[in-house]
């Protein structure tokens, strides 16, 4: 096992990066300080690609990016004072896009490990002669003849799957993709009929043994590290647009007393969507699209279009736990005790009837009378938002009003609860679902699908 002395170590180095079009692997070299060589490998299905000049050059430009973005995983391992990037140097504007990444990506890491980072992560601009990454790309990528197609993540929750039907009524080919090895997953993306595209991604061996010698660990921004491989595997497989499905309310953080606003999600929020969009259309090919299709909708639009769908209640899974890298995954497809378990039945309970729900988590979670402070810390209440993606504390308390008025609901052990110890402490802002239900104009969604898809939300 390679020593390592996370005190010692002084620089943080993105030492190179190559991809074989022959094999379609993607290789990723960092190292700390003078030491060994972490090797992270991502795979893209559809080897060999055959590229012409100009879309090489764009995969090229995709490669350096992803290298970038995905060595968070390694540089939160020490969070050294220096960052040197060997060969080719960066431009301004892809120095200020890893700032923000890294600063607001890793936020729940740094408080979790009492540190703080803003201001002290130093993406160096240029190289020995100044920049050598201009900030416009040449004018030959402007026109890569791609398909009229859209290359959607999918995640096997209920977000990625309303968005992959949406786009299935409004018209739009699409390939589901997604980077991993998850059964669930591949399930899910099976039982939409479309056609897949798999990314499977391989981190560095040696990161793991540096955990074990008390490497820092914590939460990463995935998202923008998924984003920049579906962006590259799009270019691969002639795509057009990468779609994400993350909704309105992951702009908004856990309110954290004596901190402030830490967000768990921060890479799925609409200030990461609009740079790095922004970012692809200058740096890598200007006709590449990135969007998250949901942008304008609550957590609870988003459940309601859910409940109108009933093919995937047997397949989907929002639950984190069986994503997991390491630990104990759920026997079932839901533990019932996580905040996503907590939030996305607490969601969907307004719009679907009960025994549907019940039968698709196994129980009635709001029955369950020990799961109160679960629930409390969804509706903010005594305690903050989780640091999960769950919806803002509104959305919760909305949710939970409109089951204290139903039938159906109102006789549970929480919502019996919630009424006669915590509805009359809330202000009246917080007691109605239709604001909630309104989409909002922030999106980078393309204009000719902005008016069908409102349409097909409101229906």
């Amino acid at each position: 096992m390679t020593e390592f002395d996370r005190a010692s170590i002084q620089v943080f180095r993105f030492t190179e990066c190559g991809f074989d079009a022959a094999t379609g692997e993607a290789r990723l070299a960092y190292a700390f300080d003078d030491g060994p060589a972490l090797v992270e490998t991502v795979r893209f299905p559809g080897a060999p690609f055959a590229l012409d000049a100009a879309r090489a050059d764009a995969v090229q430009r995709a490669l350096r990016l992803l290298h970038l973005v995905a060595g968070v995983s390694y540089y939160k391992a020490a969070v050294p004072p220096r960052i040197v990037i060997e060969g080719e140097g960066i431009d301004a504007a892809t120095a200020a896009l890893l700032t923000s990444i890294y600063e607001n990506g890793l936020g729940e890491f740094a408080y979790r490990n009492g540190l703080t980072l803003r201001g002290k992560i130093p993406f160096p601009v240029g190289g020995p002669s100044g920049p050598t990454l201009s900030a416009a790309i040449p004018s030959g990528l402007k026109a890569l003849p791609q398909e009229t197609r859209a290359l959607v993540a999918i995640g096997g929750g209920k977000d990625s799957l309303v968005s992959i039907e949406a786009l299935r009524a409004l018209g739009v080919g699409q390939t589901v993709a997604w980077v991993g090895s998850s059964p669930l997953i591949k399930a899910c993306a099976e039982r939409t009929g479309l056609p897949t595209l798999n990314v499977t991604r391989a981190l560095s061996p040696l990161l793991f043994d540096y955990n074990k010698q008390g490497a820092l660990n914590g939460h990463i921004p995935v998202t923008a590290v998924n984003s920049a491989i579906l962006a590259m595997a799009a270019l691969l497989s002639g795509h057009d647009q990468v779609v994400f499905s993350n909704e309105r309310s992951a702009s908004y953080g856990s309110l954290i007393p004596g901190t402030g606003e830490v967000n768990h999600q921060w890479s799925k929020g609409w200030d990461f969507e609009r740079d790095f969009a922004a970012y692809l259309r200058t740096h890598v090919a200007a006709g590449l699209s990135y969007y998250s299709l949901l942008r304008p909708f609550s957590e609870l639009a988003v459940a309601r279009q859910f409940a109108r769908l009933d093919r995937y209640d047997q397949h989907f899974s929002s639950c984190n736990r069986n994503f997991h890298l390491l630990g104990e995954r759920p026997a079932q497809r839901w533990c019932g005790v996580c905040p996503k378990c907590h939030f996305v039945f607490l969601a969907l309970a307004p719009f679907m009837p009960k025994p549907r729900l019940v039968a698709i988590f196994g129980r009635n979670l709001l029955d369950e009378a020990d799961q109160a402070p679960g629930f409390d810390a969804l509706l903010e209440y005594r305690d903050h938002k989780p640091f999960e993606c769950v919806g803002e504390g509104k959305e919760s308390r909305a949710a939970m009003d409109a089951l204290a008025d139903s039938p159906a609901w109102r006789e549970d052990a929480l919502v019996k609860r919630y009424a006669s110890e915590i509805r009359s402490q809330l202000e009246a802002a917080d007691r109605g679902l239709a604001p909630l239900l309104e989409p909002s104009d922030d999106h980078g969604i393309p204009s000719r699908l902005w008016g069908p898809l409102r349409a097909h939300f409101g229906a």
